[in-house]
Parts: structure tokens; C-alpha cells; sequence
């Protein structure tokens, strides 16, 4: 057999950019969309790649825009682990929230929250428009087994409500303290009535502290719910729980490499 391998060699890192605003048909509000792309993109023209979706892209990238100031530094660590083989190179589309955050990144309406529920037409959003857009603009690898979506807390949420219900798009998921609480755990009940197609991998996780758990009974309900529909922990499913972690842009971005 032959085996195509495509290496970079004077590129050491890749390029972050922030388009324009992007009005989607699905949802009122316009938004900007972040475009990594990884070493071995910019160098090698034949290389094409994996792509993850990433929710509260505002926080990906940049210090300037990140909530808090803290930013996960995505880039950074897909170019640390570009240059040691430790992580697959792969595009990142961050996804900027808006002012309608809630209501994007739920399935459900919560009543003791009283919002929420287009979490829909925040996937159509992606699946029909930005996916599209930038496989049709990028060297990407279209198919679930090579496409990703990730993020935490409401993205995390979402992240795994996509993961159930849009597997024909995402075959990879990543839940970094994922709103499990949301609407009285509406997203167990979902995930416990998945059916194929679903993802090829889960990964899971949330910090722990006396002080704030960051839902961790709630995340490991979840985690438990995968192993039950058939997820097994080490190869198809990894959870994690981070101790002395609480919800926020520090640990999330302290997760992510090895997430």
C-alpha cells in the first residue's frame, strides 16, 4: 500500500485571521469567524486537512478579545504539538457568540433560566453555511471522521447536542464542562436516545473544587450516559475530571492539549 505523508519543514507556525462579519440565513445576529490553519497547510499546497468547529470564538485565540483576557491558546497549541507530532494538524473555524448566547448554544427553553432553545438554528448555521463555506474555500477533509466540534460550558452543551443529533456532520466532539445542568439534564435523556450514525470519539471533561464543582455530578452522569449507548472509556471515549479546576478560560485552555 502506499502511504501519502505530507511534512512541513521551515513553517513552524500557523495563521490565525478574523473575517469579516458573517450574516447567516438561520439567525439574526451577524458575527465575525476565525480561521486557523496549521504549519503544514501554509507550506505544503497538496496537504489537505481535518477541521474543528469551535464555539466563543472570541476566546480561542486572542488575549484582546478573550473573556477575562484569558485565552485557550488554540494556536499555540497546535503548533507545540505540530512540531512534536503530539497532536494531528487540522484547521480550526472559531465561531464568535453574540449577544444571544443562551438562546444559540441550548437546545432546550430552560424555566428557571426563561431562555433558550435555537440551538437548531445555531447548527443549521454551521452545518448549512459555514461548513460549506469554508470547504468550499479551504483544503479540508469534509467528512465526519475528520470533522470536530468543541467548546465549554453552553458550548460544551451544545458540543454534545450536536455530537447526537448532527453525527452525519461531526464524528469527533469535544465537551470541556459542558453545561450538563441545563433545563433539569435535558441532554442525558438526548443522549440516551442516540442512535447510529453517531460520533466516532467523545471527549469529556470538568473541573472539580470545593468551592465550585463546575457540575462535575452532573458531567459524570453524562460521561456514564456515553458508556451506556456504547462509548468506551480509553479508546472511543475519554473523561476527565481536573481537580482544583474551576469553570474557566484557565483550565479550559489548561485541558486542551490533551483534550
Amino acid at each position: 500500500a502506499r502511504v501519502d505523508v505530507y511534512p512541513h519543514f521551515f513553517t513552524t507556525a500557523g495563521k490565525v485571521t478574523r473575517g469579516p462579519d458573517f450574516q447567516s440565513a438561520y439567525l439574526p445576529k451577524v458575527r465575525k469567524l476565525w480561521t486557523y490553519l496549521p504549519p503544514t497547510y501554509l507550506e505544503n499546497e497538496a496537504a489537505r486537512f481535518p477541521v474543528i468547529y469551535m464555539h466563543d470564538g472570541a476566546n480561542l485565540f486572542d488575549a484582546g478579545t478573550a473573556f477575562g483576557g484569558v485565552e485557550w491558546g488554540v494556536d499555540e497549541t497546535l503548533n507545540a504539538g505540530a512540531e512534536t507530532a503530539a497532536i494531528r494538524e487540522a484547521i480550526v473555524i472559531g465561531i464568535d457568540s453574540t449577544a444571544d448566547r443562551i438562546d444559540e448554544l441550548t437546545p432546550s427553553t430552560d424555566p428557571g433560566v426563561g431562555a433558550g432553545g435555537k440551538a437548531d438554528s445555531y447548527l443549521k448555521m454551521v452545518t448549512l453555511e459555514i461548513k460549506p463555506k469554508f470547504d468550499a474555500e479551504l483544503r479540508t477533509i469534509p467528512g465526519p471522521e475528520s470533522t470536530g466540534i468543541m467548546g465549554s460550558s453552553l458550548g460544551g452543551l451544545v458540543s454534545v447536542y450536536a455530537g447526537a443529533k448532527y453525527a452525519n456532520f461531526f464524528g469527533l466532539v469535544g465537551a470541556m464542562s459542558p453545561s450538563t445542568w441545563w433545563d433539569d439534564t435535558m441532554i442525558l435523556g438526548v443522549v440516551a436516545q442516540m442512535t447510529q450514525p453517531r460520533p466516532f470519539k467523545f471527549y469529556v471533561d470538568s473541573g472539580n473544587t470545593g468551592t465550585s464543582n463546575d457540575d462535575v455530578v452532573n458531567t459524570a452522569e453524562l460521561a456514564k450516559g456515553l458508556k451506556t449507548v456504547g462509548y468506551v472509556d480509553g479508546t472511543t471515549l475519554k473523561y476527565v475530571v481536573q481537580q482544583g479546576a474551576s469553570h474557566s478560560e484557565t483550565y479550559w485552555a489548561q485541558r486542551l492539549p490533551a483534550a
